[in-house]
């Protein structure tokens, strides 16, 4: 336990409830981006089983399945092994949610493996998303639920301390992070992206007492000399928006941070693949009406004319009049249907919309009166869409109103 606490800070509950639930027994560990297919996935958990099963290391064979009946019975034969047999064995399948796309049998066969394998077994699901986004029509065997909750401020800043390079102090280390946080709390929690920043924006703050400049307690000057970066961060490095070396590139730049702001910072940046199709939707929300959406997002709407529905305040261009409010899950909505792999409602889709909000790319305008649910207008021209839609391949005039 002791060692654990360590390796896993800040979660010291639930890592006393999932030690007392299973202590530390035989696994497999399988990533579900990788294993993106049934017979992938399949085999991957059974040969990794049947290598802890081996007693000369390299000496197994490997095991093709194709179908999780198939799964069911290889399963039996591998864990009838001298050193499985009579001890749980643990499934651990982390990115679950992919499992969401495959064969509907696949995630209510592994609720229910231990019935069907008649073996001490437990599969152990990992995602982002709750267990409502999961649950299978039929077949359902209700999991134990563990629920991670996000950190804390005081979280954050003792686990991104733990981080300090050796060459420095770890109080002058935590006195960056607790700069950091002050910055870019408000704006974002997750951990790996702050970590990400803080490495990134590191060099600069210590950037004084590499040139001899101040000492590691002159916190001030410090201070002064980190505060415009982490402003032009705050701009165009949310959630990786541009690489490392680009970041560099543009710290050396004697561009006054205040001039980046909504669209000149994007003139230097690249948005991340799903901000774009957020934009590309917010766009499209804001400038064709509501009841249009049938018409472009729904298959096998009918042959609708724009004549017949065309109202007489709408004869002038919706681009004429400006963008219009909509609500949060209408843009979820349309952003569903224009993307072409599927899109899980991850807390990183809600970080993205709130970064292209922090980049004054979208406009929060207010909350829906009776559902009280943010409402957005998006900011950009149709040319920068179509600049952004050109490098996704995306056909952005086919799906607006005015040009039907």
């Amino acid at each position: 336990m002791p060692h654990l606490e360590n390796v896993v800070l800040c979660r010291e509950s639930q890592v006393s409830i999932l030690q007392s639930l299973f202590g530390e027994l035989p696994h497999v560990f399988v990533n579900c981006v990788e294993c993106f297919t049934l017979r992938l996935l399949l085999e991957q958990i059974l040969n990794k089983l049947n290598h802890l099963s081996s007693s000369e290391d390299g000496c197994s064979t490997e095991i093709t399945c194709e179908t999780f009946n198939d799964f069911v019975r290889l399963f039996k034969q591998v864990t009838t092994a001298e050193n499985l047999k009579d001890q749980t064995v643990y499934i651990v399948l982390d990115k679950a949610e992919y499992l969401r796309d495959m064969e509907a049998n696949l995630l209510p066969g592994f609720l229910r493996l231990q019935e069907l394998a008649d073996r001490n077994v437990t599969v152990l699901f990992l995602s982002e998303i709750v267990w409502e986004k999961f649950r299978p029509n039929t077949g359902c065997f209700e999991p134990f639920v563990l629920y991670f909750p996000d950190y804390s401020i005081g979280n954050l800043q003792k686990i991104l301390s733990h981080d300090h390079p050796p060459e420095y102090s770890a109080d002058f280390y935590a006195a960056y992070i607790n700069i950091l946080l002050g910055v870019f709390y408000t704006v974002c929690r997750d951990l790996k992206e702050l970590r990400h920043l803080a490495v990134l924006n590191f060099p600069k703050y210590c950037e004084p007492v590499v040139k001899g400049e101040a000492s590691e307690r002159d916190t001030r000057k410090l201070w002064r000399n980190i505060e415009p970066h982490l402003k032009k961060a705050m701009q165009t490095v949310y959630l990786r928006e541009i690489s490392s070396s680009q970041w560099e590139k543009l710290q050396k730049d004697d561009t006054d941070p205040g001039q980046l702001k909504g669209l000149s910072a994007h003139t230097h940046v690249e948005l991340p693949y799903y901000s774009k199709f957020i934009l590309i939707a917010a766009y499209l929300a804001s400038y064709n009406p509501a009841r249009t959406d049938k018409r472009f997002f729904l298959k096998h709407h009918g042959k609708i004319k724009k004549t017949n529905f065309l109202k007489k305040h709408e004869k002038t261009s919706n681009h004429l009049l400006g963008p219009k409010p909509f609500p949060l899950d209408r843009l979820l909505a349309i952003l569903y249907s224009i993307v072409d792999s599927r899109v899980a409602p991850t807390a990183n889709i809600f970080s993205q919309i709130t970064s292209l909000v922090t980049l004054q790319l979208l406009t929060l305008v207010g909350h829906d009166d009776q559902l009280d649910g943010p409402k957005y207008k998006c900011t950009v021209s149709l040319d920068f869409i179509r600049a952004i839609a050109r490098t996704v391949n995306f056909d952005i005039i086919k799906y607006l109103y005015d040009f039907l």
